[in-house]
């Protein structure tokens, strides 16, 4: 985990820089006399801001920024405005629930505005904050925001060029309104979020919020039903080896302001560090940083981390009993849509390939080469289910895997290919242009099985000019055309589809 490849040390500037901000933010507030549980507040505020705004352009990301006080302080103030009042309070905890995930179909905007609406009603929770406190709450959540803004687009800007685009949700749906894949998520996080605050009640009237906070994250980038059964099983282990690092750490601190600050900057750098790898280990992290905070508001014990774990449980299940009971979406109508927009993309790939070795200057692969990697990044998500050590479906984790390989395979050769394509000495070959041809056959019968095979692409009748160039861009459509055949077994050898009915 801790030596996985971090391509331009992307990840431990990130999570540097993350330090940075919730450190500046939390001493800000503090410096202004505010109280702890505003300094708690601020930091919670400072961390979602630069842990959730991920716009593609550093002008979204700010504007983004600018807006989360304005959609999280009228949450904020509603959670305050409620508090001892049980009926309502859960009555618009739930509506912030739907809000929150039906947002998500405004893209990375929709998505960060939701988690911080979310997680404002979430924090007055977990201080128990009462109208009175309301003015030192909003002043802490404006100061640490500006203060990690500061940070994040002054003192410490990081460039993401080099990276792909964030890839949509797979489009599951192509329907408005209810049919909306937003709409159906949301609708499931209602009432994983139901149950897990009528159940999480009855187990403990006064953190019930964690089982609501557990149900919620876990819908966090899912998009099947085997994603997030993964996804509770990993949260509920990385907060079982969180609660026993907390028994061991935070408990025998007691709260000690000196040490317990260094071990939550470890911990927030633990968490941005470790959450593109492995939600397990950032769980992990999380539920420590949750002890120590307890531990400085005075109230940890062993008894409190181990209702801790229930809560995840129950919030756990009901993510579950949801995606299983409510509009359930398989493994496989997920990783379907993903391997066909995959295709799609190795197909524009290839022809924008051809088009620059044929002259086009306005032709231009790499765009598309970007848009194919996002899209293999949500697919492995997608298929993750299926790859799990723990799933008993072994002929289709096989196919799984083989799919997987084979798109992979099929994402060097592109991006050999347009390396080829950008040689401005590469010149046209005939044959190139019939390896094209081919390249989009092969995808048309992947994608349409039943659709009648179109006829081979004519031999060139002129010689071909020999150029190295064209020799390369060659070999990776031999490569890419030998790649796409080895997708016909695993997607189509079986009676049904290759990963059907996870």
């Amino acid at each position: 985990m801790f030596v996985a490849a971090d391509p331009g040390r992307l990840r431990l500037r990130t999570s540097a820089r993350a330090v940075l901000g919730i450190g500046l933010a939390v001493a800000a507030v503090a410096a202004t006399g505010l109280p702890l549980t505003a300094a708690i507040a601020g930091g919670l505020a400072a961390l979602l801001a630069l842990f959730t705004v991920a716009d593609p352009t550093v002008r979204g990301q700010a504007v983004t920024t600018v807006l989360l006080p304005v959609v999280g302080l009228p949450v904020l103030a509603l959670a305050t405005a409620l508090h001892g009042r049980p009926l309502a309070r859960d009555a618009a905890f739930l509506a912030v629930v739907f809000c929150g995930v039906a947002a998500r179909r405004r893209g990375p905007r929709g998505n960060a505005l939701g988690i911080f609406a979310f997680m404002m009603f979430f924090a007055t929770q977990f201080l128990h904050a009462v109208p009175g406190e309301l003015p030192r709450l909003a002043a802490a959540v404006l100061l640490a925001l500006a203060v990690a803004a500061g940070v994040r687009f002054g003192v410490w800007r990081i460039e993401r060029r080099s990276l792909p685009p964030a890839a949509a949700p797979a489009p599951l749906s192509a329907g408005r309104g209810p049919a909306h894949p937003a709409t159906r998520q949301a609708v499931q996080a209602v009432a994983a979020c139901g149950f897990a605050l009528a159940v999480g009640q009855v187990v403990s009237g006064e953190r019930w919020y964690w089982a609501v906070g557990t149900a919620w994250w876990i819908f966090v980038n899912t998009a099947s039903r085997g994603e997030t059964l993964v996804r509770g099983f990993r949260r509920i282990l990385g907060t079982v080896c969180g609660i026993a690092a907390g028994l061991l750490i935070a408990v025998p601190l007691h709260g000690a302001p000196a040490p317990t600050a260094a071990l939550v900057a470890a911990c927030v750098f633990g968490i941005f560090y470790t959450a593109p790898l492995s939600y397990s280990w950032m769980m992990f992290f999380v539920t420590l940083m949750a002890g120590l905070l307890y531990g400085l508001l005075g109230v940890l014990h062993p008894g409190l981390l181990a209702l801790r774990l229930e809560q995840t449980v129950i919030g756990a299940l009901g993510a579950a009993l949801a995606v299983t009971a409510v509009l359930p979406v398989t493994t496989h109508a997920a990783t379907d849509a993903w391997i066909r927009r995959a295709l799609h993309g190795v197909r524009e790939c290839a022809a924008e390939s051809a088009r620059r070795l044929a002259g086009d200057p306005a032709a231009d692969p790499a765009p598309r080469v970007a848009e194919l990697e996002a899209v293999l990044v949500g697919l492995r998500m997608s298929i993750a289910p299926l790859l799990h050590p723990l799933s008993p479906l072994r002929a289709r984790k096989s196919r799984a895997r083989q799919v997987m390989v084979a798109l992979d395979d099929c994402a060097r050769q592109v991006r050999g290919l347009a390396e080829v394509a950008a040689d401005p000495d590469a010149s046209h070959d005939a044959r190139l242009t019939a390896a094209c041809l081919r390249v989009e056959a092969a995808v048309g019968r992947l994608v349409n099985p039943a659709a009648r095979p179109a006829a081979e692409p004519a031999a060139p009748g002129a010689e071909p000019h020999h150029h190295p160039g064209a020799e390369r861009a060659l070999a990776h459509l031999h490569g890419l055309e030998a790649a796409l055949a080895g997708l016909a077994a695993p997607l189509y050898g079986g009676a049904r589809a290759p990963l059907a009915g996870a």
